[in-house]
């Protein structure tokens, strides 16, 4: 799957604005839904350490890997339209009916394993992240 920056990328390209999700619970605003998004550089630098911490005893299992703090989609696509200088416009969409009793609001990384084992280094900000990837690879057409 492509990640949702590139296809926010590409649909702001397209057509100047965003379509998010509008959401179906009281509890949660249009576009709050909450994903832990997590820079693929961070995904590489935590399986580095993993390599040169190989006999570390403290470190077996599986890792769900995140940042430890959600985001919204919302903050996501604004973060698109700033790394694209350009002012968001995001319209709210409904969910589609055959995933809306299933769709899930809000969803963030256990980080404590990772953290015990001794990994200590900061993730990259969201907006980081995204102005990174948009402007050095999207926008440059450099893909990998």
């Amino acid at each position: 799957m492509a990640s949702v920056i590139f296809h926010s990328y590409n649909k702001i390209k397209q057509t100047g604005k965003m379509s998010l999700f509008r959401s179906h619970r009281e509890d949660v605003s249009d576009g709050q839904q909450s994903r832990d998004f997590i820079y693929i550089k961070d995904l590489l630098d935590v399986l580095v350490y993993f390599g040169e911490q190989k006999n570390n005893p403290k470190i077996n299992g599986i890792y769900n890997l995140g940042t430890g703090k959600a985001r919204s989609f919302y903050d996501l696509t604004c973060a698109v339209f700033h790394a694209l200088d350009l002012e968001p416009k995001i319209d709210y969409i409904d969910t589609p009916l055959d995933i809306r009793d299933t769709y899930q609001y809000f969803t963030q990384a256990e980080m404590d394993k990772l953290i015990a084992c001794g990994y200590d280094k900061p993730f990259t900000t969201l907006e980081d992240g995204v102005t990174d990837y948009v402007r050095n690879y999207l926008s440059s057409g450099r893909y990998f």
